[in-house]
């Protein structure tokens, strides 16, 4: 069976392995470089653990507080344009009663057994740095902590095996000796791990090449040829690809991009930031949680990621909310030196569904189309679960159980 991936982000990549590695003959099709934008401007953490939606009951509050500042960690545009009033209102429903729950239950139930894969990748020949120090979510305000959405879910974790431990005063410290007297305690989660998301996406690049795959980049889907319910051929530049079955991972470019096959997903970029700066002893990666700034400490740097700017199609640097995630750890560490030289921040689009669920499944009446998107913060996290559930129901046709609750069927016009 010969299958046509379009995207070359995190999920298009492992798909595309994954898929060779069951059988398949591939083509890969990705309109700029692979492994570029959100694949590797992301921290590089494998958090199930953290991967709840981001729609919650805890941030309806925050977010509106935040709306009225420009450095907050969330950003909404507000726009009178049907689309976006419509995606942000379901959002705004997802962030009420059981959503939030039921897409987390998902996400642990699809990620279940799947943080050893990357160990797999590894003795495939993969080259790139993978640590397994655990998570440390820290806390300025003693009622932040408490307040924190993942305690509500402690069935889930416990279920899951992912139970943290709390750290408090002295003890957050002696874990983790850069934290500041200022530091309340914090949530340690023993089995995530993280790794250099750069070097991750080309290892997947160069180990698909090695097994056989097409690699085809700088090539933008213009047209897609759909009739009788199967799509017969995608086109990029003036080439067609044509292939028995079809998956559309392209990330936050996904929604304008299923258009093409008549049906609009309601996804949506949601923007975040990262700077390198020179590299600091923490132990393990840190979530600065009164912040919203993930810390993750490489071999060539100390990484810092944040905020979620829901306003559209670009990558521009807004210079304002990079100078906020710089300051951030200043509050946290005790030692810590603004950067001796200006660092240069990047840029990337997140694909957010509307209700902040993945989006994984059939699209529409087509038969041979499957789509993988929707996975915000956890493409890194749920990218090998997501290519192994996408591998069994492209080529085997089974469905994960997990996966009927992604279906695009549930949003209206996608059935």
């Amino acid at each position: 069976m010969h299958v046509v991936v379009i995207g070359g982000g995190v999920i298009g990549l492992t798909t595309a392995y994954q898929l060779i590695r069951e059988g398949a003959s591939v083509t890969l099709v990705d309109a700029r470089q692979t492994g570029l934008g959100a694949s590797d401007v992301n921290a590089g953490w494998i958090v199930p653990a953290d991967s709840a939606p981001l729609p919650g009951p805890s941030v309806i509050i925050p977010v509106i507080k935040w709306m009225l500042q420009p450095d907050a960690p969330v950003y909404v545009r507000l726009s009178p344009k049907p689309e976006v009033v419509t995606f942000l209102l379901s959002m705004l429903g997802a962030s009420l009663g059981q959503t939030q729950r039921r897409g987390f239950e998902a996400n642990l139930a699809l990620g279940d057994g799947s943080l050893p894969v990357f160990d797999e990748y590894l003795a495939d020949g993969m080259d790139f740095e993978l640590r397994s120090t655990g998570l440390l979510l820290a806390y300025l305000a003693k009622e932040n902590m408490d307040g924190v959405a993942l305690l509500r879910y402690r069935d889930l974790l416990a279920r899951h095996g992912l139970e943290p431990t709390a750290l408090i005063g002295d003890d957050v410290r002696n874990f983790e000796p850069h934290l500041s007297d200022d530091v309340y305690g914090g949530l340690y989660f023993p089995k995530e791990r993280y790794l250099d998301p750069s070097g991750f996406v080309r290892a997947l690049h160069k180990r698909l090449v090695e097994l056989g795959a097409e690699i085809v980049q700088n090539a933008p889907i213009d047209h897609a040829d759909v009739a009788h319910g199967k799509v017969r051929s995608v086109s990029a530049n003036g080439r067609t690809f044509t292939g028995d079955k079809y998956v559309l991972a392209a990330g936050a470019w996904t929604g304008p991009l299923s258009g093409l096959f008549g049906y609009r997903l309601p996804i949506r970029a949601g923007k975040g930031y990262c700077v390198d700066v020179e590299p600091y002893g923490l132990r393990t990666m840190v979530n600065l949680s009164d912040a919203n700034v993930a810390v993750t400490p490489l071999e060539r740097n100390l990484r810092l990621c944040g905020t979620m700017e829901l306003a559209g199609m670009d990558e521009d640097i807004n210079q304002v909310r990079v100078d906020a995630i710089l300051r951030a750890p200043r509050s946290y560490f005790r030692d810590w030196e603004p950067p001796r030289t200006a660092p240069k921040p990047q840029a990337g689009m997140r694909p957010m569904s509307a209700d902040g669920g993945l989006v994984i499944g059939p699209l529409g009446s087509l038969t041979n189309l499957v789509v993988a998107s929707g996975h915000g913060m956890f493409g890194v996290t749920l990218g090998p679960a997501t290519a192994r559930a996408v591998t069994e129901l492209v080529l085997h046709n089974r469905i994960h159980p997990a996966v009927a609750k992604f279906f695009p069927s549930r949003f209206r016009g996608c059935r």
